[in-house]
Protein backbone atom coordinates (compact mmCIF):
# COMPACT_ATOMS: atom_id res chain seq x y z
CA UNK A 1 0.00 0.00 0.00
CA UNK A 2 1.64 3.48 -0.77
CA UNK A 3 2.34 5.73 1.86
CA UNK A 4 -0.71 8.32 1.34
CA UNK A 5 -3.17 5.42 0.55
CA UNK A 6 -1.94 3.83 4.15
CA UNK A 7 -2.57 7.25 6.13
CA UNK A 8 -5.54 8.23 4.57
CA UNK A 9 -6.63 4.40 6.16
CA UNK A 10 -5.83 5.02 9.25
CA UNK A 11 -7.24 8.53 9.56
CA UNK A 12 -10.40 7.17 8.22
CA UNK A 13 -10.59 4.05 11.13
CA UNK A 14 -8.96 6.14 13.98
CA UNK A 15 -5.79 4.52 14.30
CA UNK A 16 -3.54 7.47 13.06
CA UNK A 17 -1.71 8.89 15.79
CA UNK A 18 -1.78 12.22 16.32
CA UNK A 19 1.10 14.41 17.88
CA UNK A 20 1.03 17.93 18.58
CA UNK A 21 4.25 20.26 19.16
CA UNK A 22 3.93 23.26 21.67
CA UNK A 23 1.04 23.03 23.83
CA UNK A 24 0.15 26.11 24.71
CA UNK A 25 -2.99 28.48 23.87
CA UNK A 26 -3.42 26.49 19.80
CA UNK A 27 -1.96 23.24 20.45
CA UNK A 28 -3.37 22.01 24.40
CA UNK A 29 -7.27 22.88 22.54
CA UNK A 30 -6.12 20.94 19.52
CA UNK A 31 -4.93 18.11 21.19
CA UNK A 32 -7.66 18.10 22.71
CA UNK A 33 -10.22 17.84 20.28
CA UNK A 34 -8.18 15.29 18.31
CA UNK A 35 -8.65 13.50 21.39
CA UNK A 36 -12.26 14.02 21.58
CA UNK A 37 -12.44 12.41 17.73
CA UNK A 38 -11.33 9.14 18.83
CA UNK A 39 -7.57 9.72 18.31
CA UNK A 40 -4.71 8.43 19.95
CA UNK A 41 -2.98 11.91 21.09
CA UNK A 42 0.80 12.34 22.15
CA UNK A 43 1.71 15.65 22.78
CA UNK A 44 5.17 17.38 22.97
CA UNK A 45 6.51 20.81 24.86
CA UNK A 46 9.94 21.36 26.21
CA UNK A 47 8.42 22.87 29.06
CA UNK A 48 8.60 19.67 31.47
CA UNK A 49 6.22 21.38 34.14
CA UNK A 50 3.30 21.48 31.56
CA UNK A 51 3.94 17.79 30.77
CA UNK A 52 3.63 16.92 34.50
CA UNK A 53 0.94 18.76 35.07
CA UNK A 54 -1.18 17.21 32.20
CA UNK A 55 0.06 13.71 33.32
CA UNK A 56 -1.90 14.85 36.34
CA UNK A 57 -4.89 15.64 34.74
CA UNK A 58 -4.45 19.01 35.56
CA UNK A 59 -5.12 21.83 33.00
CA UNK A 60 -2.82 24.81 32.94
CA UNK A 61 -5.23 26.66 30.69
CA UNK A 62 -8.16 27.86 33.28
CA UNK A 63 -10.13 28.90 29.98
CA UNK A 64 -10.37 25.58 28.90
CA UNK A 65 -12.09 24.33 31.75
CA UNK A 66 -10.55 22.12 34.56
CA UNK A 67 -11.48 18.87 33.13
CA UNK A 68 -9.87 19.01 29.73
CA UNK A 69 -6.59 17.18 31.05
CA UNK A 70 -8.35 14.83 33.23
CA UNK A 71 -10.38 13.43 30.53
CA UNK A 72 -7.57 12.89 28.18
CA UNK A 73 -6.01 10.93 30.78
CA UNK A 74 -9.27 9.00 31.94
CA UNK A 75 -9.96 8.02 28.43
CA UNK A 76 -6.42 6.67 27.18
CA UNK A 77 -4.85 7.55 24.15
CA UNK A 78 -2.82 9.92 25.63
CA UNK A 79 0.41 10.61 26.25
CA UNK A 80 2.65 13.92 26.59
CA UNK A 81 6.41 14.09 26.62
CA UNK A 82 9.21 16.45 26.30
CA UNK A 83 11.11 13.87 24.12
CA UNK A 84 11.32 14.95 20.62
CA UNK A 85 13.35 11.85 19.30
CA UNK A 86 9.59 10.06 20.02
CA UNK A 87 8.12 12.77 16.77
CA UNK A 88 8.36 9.71 14.64
CA UNK A 89 5.73 7.96 16.54
CA UNK A 90 2.63 9.72 15.37
CA UNK A 91 1.39 9.48 11.50
CA UNK A 92 0.26 13.20 12.02
CA UNK A 93 2.44 15.79 13.53
CA UNK A 94 0.95 19.45 13.83
CA UNK A 95 3.58 22.30 15.12
CA UNK A 96 2.26 25.11 17.19
CA UNK A 97 4.92 27.19 18.47
CA UNK A 98 5.27 30.47 18.85
CA UNK A 99 6.42 33.09 16.12
CA UNK A 100 7.49 35.59 17.86
CA UNK A 101 8.95 39.27 16.81
CA UNK A 102 12.59 40.20 16.67
CA UNK A 103 13.86 43.06 18.74
CA UNK A 104 13.89 45.07 15.37
CA UNK A 105 10.00 44.31 14.33
CA UNK A 106 11.67 41.38 12.41
CA UNK A 107 10.17 37.42 12.00
CA UNK A 108 11.79 35.15 14.82
CA UNK A 109 11.52 31.73 13.26
CA UNK A 110 13.59 30.03 15.43
CA UNK A 111 11.23 28.21 17.20
CA UNK A 112 9.66 26.93 13.40
CA UNK A 113 13.10 25.94 12.65
CA UNK A 114 14.26 24.11 15.86
CA UNK A 115 10.52 21.63 15.31
CA UNK A 116 11.04 20.92 11.87
CA UNK A 117 14.81 20.44 12.64
CA UNK A 118 13.39 17.65 15.44
CA UNK A 119 10.66 16.10 13.10
CA UNK A 120 12.98 16.17 10.39
CA UNK A 121 15.43 14.03 12.67
CA UNK A 122 12.74 11.63 12.96
CA UNK A 123 10.65 11.36 9.76
CA UNK A 124 9.16 8.62 8.39
CA UNK A 125 7.67 7.22 5.38
CA UNK A 126 3.94 8.13 5.54
CA UNK A 127 4.09 10.63 8.26
CA UNK A 128 1.95 13.77 7.36
CA UNK A 129 3.69 17.28 8.75
CA UNK A 130 1.21 20.61 9.44
CA UNK A 131 2.35 23.67 10.19
CA UNK A 132 0.02 26.18 12.44
CA UNK A 133 1.71 29.31 13.46
CA UNK A 134 1.16 31.80 12.00
CA UNK A 135 3.80 33.85 9.79
CA UNK A 136 3.86 34.90 6.09
CA UNK A 137 3.29 33.25 3.03
CA UNK A 138 6.71 30.88 2.18
CA UNK A 139 7.19 30.09 5.60
CA UNK A 140 5.74 26.19 4.60
CA UNK A 141 7.05 25.59 1.52
CA UNK A 142 11.00 27.89 1.71
CA UNK A 143 11.90 27.00 5.35
CA UNK A 144 10.20 23.77 6.69
CA UNK A 145 10.07 21.49 3.24
CA UNK A 146 14.14 22.05 2.60
CA UNK A 147 14.70 21.06 6.50
CA UNK A 148 12.26 17.97 6.14
CA UNK A 149 13.48 16.64 2.73
CA UNK A 150 17.28 17.63 3.87
CA UNK A 151 18.66 17.31 6.45
CA UNK A 152 17.79 14.63 8.45
CA UNK A 153 15.25 13.87 5.93
CA UNK A 154 16.47 10.31 5.00
CA UNK A 155 15.78 10.91 1.56
CA UNK A 156 11.94 11.32 1.84
CA UNK A 157 10.52 13.47 -0.87
CA UNK A 158 6.95 15.65 0.15
CA UNK A 159 3.82 14.74 -2.23
CA UNK A 160 5.48 10.71 -2.49
CA UNK A 161 6.59 9.36 1.04
CA UNK A 162 5.78 12.30 3.17
CA UNK A 163 3.32 15.09 3.56
CA UNK A 164 3.37 18.71 4.19
CA UNK A 165 0.63 20.75 4.93
CA UNK A 166 -0.63 24.66 6.24
CA UNK A 167 -3.44 25.07 8.22
CA UNK A 168 -3.55 28.77 10.57
CA UNK A 169 -4.79 28.46 13.71
CA UNK A 170 -7.74 30.92 14.65
CA UNK A 171 -7.81 30.51 18.51
CA UNK A 172 -9.59 33.20 20.59
CA UNK A 173 -8.94 32.54 24.31
CA UNK A 174 -11.67 32.97 26.01
CA UNK A 175 -14.16 33.09 23.69
CA UNK A 176 -17.50 30.52 24.23
CA UNK A 177 -19.39 31.18 20.88
CA UNK A 178 -16.85 29.52 18.95
CA UNK A 179 -14.22 26.71 19.84
CA UNK A 180 -11.53 24.84 18.24
CA UNK A 181 -14.09 22.13 16.73
CA UNK A 182 -16.37 24.84 15.62
CA UNK A 183 -14.48 27.53 13.86
CA UNK A 184 -14.04 26.59 10.37
CA UNK A 185 -10.30 25.26 9.58
CA UNK A 186 -8.45 26.59 6.55
CA UNK A 187 -6.13 23.63 4.76
CA UNK A 188 -3.32 24.54 2.20
CA UNK A 189 -0.58 21.26 1.06
CA UNK A 190 2.46 21.99 -0.39
CA UNK A 191 1.08 19.43 -3.10
CA UNK A 192 -2.47 17.86 -3.68
CA UNK A 193 -1.45 14.66 -1.97
CA UNK A 194 -0.68 16.76 1.19
CA UNK A 195 -3.56 18.86 0.94
CA UNK A 196 -5.52 15.64 0.39
CA UNK A 197 -4.25 14.24 3.77
CA UNK A 198 -4.63 16.89 5.58
CA UNK A 199 -7.83 18.02 4.71
CA UNK A 200 -8.77 14.23 5.93
CA UNK A 201 -7.54 14.67 9.28
CA UNK A 202 -9.08 17.87 10.31
CA UNK A 203 -12.44 16.61 9.01
CA UNK A 204 -12.49 13.99 11.41
CA UNK A 205 -11.94 16.93 14.59
CA UNK A 206 -13.00 19.88 12.64
CA UNK A 207 -16.66 20.63 12.10
CA UNK A 208 -16.11 22.43 8.57
CA UNK A 209 -12.56 22.29 6.63
CA UNK A 210 -11.97 24.39 3.95
CA UNK A 211 -9.47 23.01 1.04
CA UNK A 212 -7.38 26.20 -0.36
CA UNK A 213 -5.09 25.60 -3.43
CA UNK A 214 -1.77 26.29 -1.98
CA UNK A 215 -0.11 26.45 1.78
CA UNK A 216 0.51 30.05 0.37
CA UNK A 217 -2.83 30.76 0.25
CA UNK A 218 -3.85 29.39 3.72
CA UNK A 219 -0.81 31.52 5.06
CA UNK A 220 -2.08 34.43 3.18
CA UNK A 221 -5.36 34.74 4.51
CA UNK A 222 -3.90 33.88 8.09
CA UNK A 223 -1.86 37.72 7.66
CA UNK A 224 -5.40 39.18 5.88
CA UNK A 225 -7.42 37.99 8.94
CA UNK A 226 -5.21 39.57 10.87
CA UNK A 227 -4.19 42.60 9.40
CA UNK A 228 -7.64 43.45 8.83
CA UNK A 229 -8.26 43.61 12.45
CA UNK A 230 -5.11 45.54 12.93
CA UNK A 231 -5.77 48.19 10.35
CA UNK A 232 -9.31 48.57 11.55
CA UNK A 233 -8.62 48.60 15.29
CA UNK A 234 -5.96 51.57 14.42
CA UNK A 235 -8.90 53.77 12.87
CA UNK A 236 -10.60 53.81 16.09
CA UNK A 237 -7.91 54.43 17.84
CA UNK A 238 -7.04 57.42 15.87
CA UNK A 239 -10.42 58.68 16.33
CA UNK A 240 -10.47 58.08 19.52
CA UNK A 241 -7.24 61.17 20.09
CA UNK A 242 -8.66 63.08 17.35
CA UNK A 243 -12.26 63.22 18.95
CA UNK A 244 -10.77 63.41 22.63
CA UNK A 245 -9.19 66.87 20.66
CA UNK A 246 -12.71 68.03 19.96
CA UNK A 247 -14.42 66.78 23.10
CA UNK A 248 -16.71 64.03 21.47
CA UNK A 249 -16.92 60.58 23.23
CA UNK A 250 -15.80 57.86 20.21
CA UNK A 251 -17.76 55.03 22.27
CA UNK A 252 -20.77 56.81 21.52
CA UNK A 253 -19.83 57.46 17.87
CA UNK A 254 -19.00 54.08 17.32
CA UNK A 255 -22.41 52.49 18.79
CA UNK A 256 -23.92 55.66 16.62
CA UNK A 257 -21.86 54.57 13.42
CA UNK A 258 -23.15 50.76 14.29
CA UNK A 259 -26.63 51.04 13.77
CA UNK A 260 -26.14 50.94 10.12
CA UNK A 261 -26.98 47.99 8.73
CA UNK A 262 -24.57 47.93 6.13
CA UNK A 263 -21.37 48.78 5.51
CA UNK A 264 -19.69 49.39 9.25
CA UNK A 265 -18.59 46.84 11.31
CA UNK A 266 -17.57 48.27 14.76
CA UNK A 267 -14.26 48.15 15.82
CA UNK A 268 -13.07 49.57 19.38
CA UNK A 269 -10.05 51.37 20.53
CA UNK A 270 -8.19 50.92 23.71
CA UNK A 271 -4.17 50.94 25.40
CA UNK A 272 -2.56 48.93 22.55
CA UNK A 273 -2.59 45.50 20.80
CA UNK A 274 -2.43 42.49 22.70
CA UNK A 275 -2.62 38.62 21.90
CA UNK A 276 -0.35 36.45 19.99
CA UNK A 277 -1.33 37.35 16.41
CA UNK A 278 -2.89 40.66 15.72
CA UNK A 279 0.13 42.71 17.06
CA UNK A 280 2.37 40.46 15.63
CA UNK A 281 1.14 39.17 11.87
CA UNK A 282 0.94 42.29 9.96
CA UNK A 283 5.14 42.98 10.61
CA UNK A 284 5.26 39.18 9.14
CA UNK A 285 3.63 40.54 6.44
CA UNK A 286 5.82 43.63 5.96
CA UNK A 287 8.98 42.34 6.37
CA UNK A 288 8.09 39.72 4.00
CA UNK A 289 6.90 42.34 0.92
CA UNK A 290 10.13 44.25 1.43
CA UNK A 291 11.73 40.91 0.81
CA UNK A 292 9.81 41.13 -2.28
CA UNK A 293 9.72 44.52 -3.28
CA UNK A 294 6.83 45.98 -2.05
CA UNK A 295 5.92 48.92 0.05
CA UNK A 296 3.43 48.39 2.73
CA UNK A 297 2.92 51.81 3.60
CA UNK A 298 -1.08 51.15 4.79
CA UNK A 299 -0.15 48.18 7.21
CA UNK A 300 2.59 50.06 8.63
CA UNK A 301 0.94 53.28 9.83
CA UNK A 302 -1.84 51.27 11.71
CA UNK A 303 0.89 49.44 13.40
CA UNK A 304 2.61 52.62 14.57
CA UNK A 305 -0.77 54.39 15.47
CA UNK A 306 -1.33 51.33 17.81
CA UNK A 307 1.86 51.03 19.24
CA UNK A 308 1.67 54.49 20.20
CA UNK A 309 -1.39 53.56 21.97
CA UNK A 310 0.60 53.03 25.61
CA UNK A 311 2.36 56.50 25.36
CA UNK A 312 -1.25 58.14 24.72
CA UNK A 313 -2.74 56.39 27.70
CA UNK A 314 0.13 57.79 29.97
CA UNK A 315 -0.20 61.19 28.27
CA UNK A 316 -3.98 61.45 29.55
CA UNK A 317 -2.99 59.96 32.98
CA UNK A 318 -0.31 62.65 33.52
CA UNK A 319 -2.85 65.26 32.78
CA UNK A 320 -5.24 63.60 34.84
CA UNK A 321 -3.36 63.75 37.67
CA UNK A 322 -1.72 67.11 36.79
CA UNK A 323 -5.38 68.64 36.54
CA UNK A 324 -5.50 67.85 40.15
CA UNK A 325 -2.49 68.98 41.50
CA UNK A 326 -0.11 65.41 41.25
CA UNK A 327 2.65 64.31 39.21
CA UNK A 328 3.08 61.05 38.20
CA UNK A 329 6.40 60.78 39.82
CA UNK A 330 5.83 59.41 43.85
CA UNK A 331 2.23 59.06 42.63
CA UNK A 332 0.21 55.31 43.57
CA UNK A 333 -1.36 54.10 40.60
CA UNK A 334 -3.54 50.89 40.39
CA UNK A 335 -3.44 49.08 36.60
CA UNK A 336 -6.38 46.86 36.53
CA UNK A 337 -6.27 44.10 34.02
CA UNK A 338 -2.34 42.72 32.85
CA UNK A 339 -4.25 40.37 30.54
CA UNK A 340 -5.17 41.08 27.49
CA UNK A 341 -8.53 40.35 26.90
CA UNK A 342 -11.27 39.95 28.94
CA UNK A 343 -11.41 37.17 31.70
CA UNK A 344 -8.73 35.18 30.61
CA UNK A 345 -5.10 34.33 31.99
CA UNK A 346 -3.52 35.76 28.56
CA UNK A 347 -1.02 38.03 29.19
CA UNK A 348 0.67 37.62 25.41
CA UNK A 349 1.52 40.79 24.26
CA UNK A 350 -0.65 42.75 26.71
CA UNK A 351 -0.70 46.47 26.18
CA UNK A 352 -0.54 46.57 30.50
CA UNK A 353 3.11 45.53 30.90
CA UNK A 354 4.25 48.97 28.54
CA UNK A 355 1.95 50.96 30.49
CA UNK A 356 2.87 49.44 33.86
CA UNK A 357 6.71 50.02 32.82
CA UNK A 358 6.22 53.26 31.60
CA UNK A 359 4.53 54.33 34.04
CA UNK A 360 7.10 53.08 36.64
CA UNK A 361 9.74 54.98 34.33
CA UNK A 362 8.05 58.40 35.14
CA UNK A 363 8.33 57.70 38.73
CA UNK A 364 4.76 56.37 39.82
CA UNK A 365 4.58 53.64 42.39
CA UNK A 366 2.37 51.09 40.56
CA UNK A 367 0.33 47.59 41.36
CA UNK A 368 -1.59 46.14 39.06
CA UNK A 369 -4.70 43.60 39.92
CA UNK A 370 -6.25 40.86 38.04
CA UNK A 371 -8.24 38.16 39.15
CA UNK A 372 -7.16 35.81 36.66
CA UNK A 373 -3.25 36.56 36.85
CA UNK A 374 -2.42 36.29 40.60
CA UNK A 375 1.59 36.62 39.96
CA UNK A 376 3.78 37.51 36.72
CA UNK A 377 5.85 35.15 35.41
CA UNK A 378 9.05 35.93 33.31
CA UNK A 379 8.40 35.95 29.39
CA UNK A 380 10.47 37.10 26.56
CA UNK A 381 10.20 40.57 27.05
CA UNK A 382 9.04 41.49 30.57
CA UNK A 383 9.79 39.76 34.00
CA UNK A 384 7.64 41.96 36.04
CA UNK A 385 7.82 40.37 39.42
CA UNK A 386 4.87 41.84 40.41
CA UNK A 387 1.55 39.91 42.31
CA UNK A 388 -1.93 40.64 42.19
CA UNK A 389 -2.81 43.32 44.99
CA UNK A 390 -6.51 43.07 46.94
CA UNK A 391 -9.34 44.89 45.16
CA UNK A 392 -11.00 46.59 47.95
CA UNK A 393 -12.66 50.04 48.65
CA UNK A 394 -9.86 50.39 51.31
CA UNK A 395 -7.07 49.67 48.97
CA UNK A 396 -8.87 52.05 46.36
CA UNK A 397 -9.24 54.61 47.75
CA UNK A 398 -5.16 55.06 49.09
CA UNK A 399 -4.24 55.07 45.63
CA UNK A 400 -3.88 58.18 43.35
CA UNK A 401 -5.45 56.91 39.98
CA UNK A 402 -6.98 53.59 38.79
CA UNK A 403 -6.30 52.73 35.16
CA UNK A 404 -8.44 50.64 33.62
CA UNK A 405 -6.52 48.25 31.28
CA UNK A 406 -8.84 45.33 30.97
CA UNK A 407 -12.78 45.23 31.47
CA UNK A 408 -12.59 41.81 33.21
CA UNK A 409 -16.60 40.91 34.02
CA UNK A 410 -15.65 40.25 37.57
CA UNK A 411 -15.17 43.83 38.53
CA UNK A 412 -17.53 45.75 40.11
CA UNK A 413 -17.49 48.82 38.28
CA UNK A 414 -19.81 50.54 40.52
CA UNK A 415 -17.33 50.03 43.41
CA UNK A 416 -14.30 50.56 41.95
CA UNK A 417 -16.59 54.17 40.38
CA UNK A 418 -17.68 54.95 44.26
CA UNK A 419 -14.21 54.64 46.15
CA UNK A 420 -11.39 55.57 43.63
CA UNK A 421 -9.83 58.95 43.11
CA UNK A 422 -9.51 58.81 40.57
CA UNK A 423 -10.10 56.88 37.12
CA UNK A 424 -8.59 56.46 33.89
CA UNK A 425 -10.60 54.15 32.02
CA UNK A 426 -9.44 52.73 28.07
CA UNK A 427 -11.87 50.40 27.78
CA UNK A 428 -15.39 52.73 28.87
CA UNK A 429 -15.72 50.32 31.38
CA UNK A 430 -17.22 52.70 33.41
CA UNK A 431 -19.92 53.56 31.54
CA UNK A 432 -22.96 52.73 33.12
CA UNK A 433 -22.20 53.30 36.73
CA UNK A 434 -24.37 55.65 38.47
CA UNK A 435 -23.60 59.12 40.16
CA UNK A 436 -20.63 61.25 40.14
CA UNK A 437 -18.30 60.80 37.24
CA UNK A 438 -15.89 64.11 37.01
CA UNK A 439 -13.14 61.44 38.49
CA UNK A 440 -13.90 59.75 35.35
CA UNK A 441 -11.17 60.08 32.52
CA UNK A 442 -11.57 57.86 29.33
CA UNK A 443 -8.30 57.51 27.75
Amino acid sequence: MEPLQRLLHRIESHTAIVGVIGLGYVGLPLLAAFHRAGFPVIGFDVDPAKILSLKRGENYLKHLGPQLAADMVAAGRFDATVDSTRLGEPDAVISCVPTPLGPHLEPDLSFVEKSADDVARALRPGQLIVLESSTYPGTTRQLMLPRLEGQGGHGLKCGQDFFLAYSPEREDPGRRDHSTQTIPKLVGGIDPPSGQAATALYRHAIQQVVPVSSAEVAEAAKILENVYRAVNIALVNEMKTVLAAMGIDVWEVIAAAATKPFGFQPFYPGPGLGGHCIPVDPYYLTWKAREAGQPTRFIELAGEINRAMPDYVVHRLALALNDRGKAVRGSRVLVLGLAYKPDVDDVRESPSFELVLKLQALGAIVDYNDPHVPATHKMRNYDLQMHSVPLTPQTLAGYDCVLVSTHHSAYDWQTIADHSRLIVDTRNALKEVRGRREHIVPA
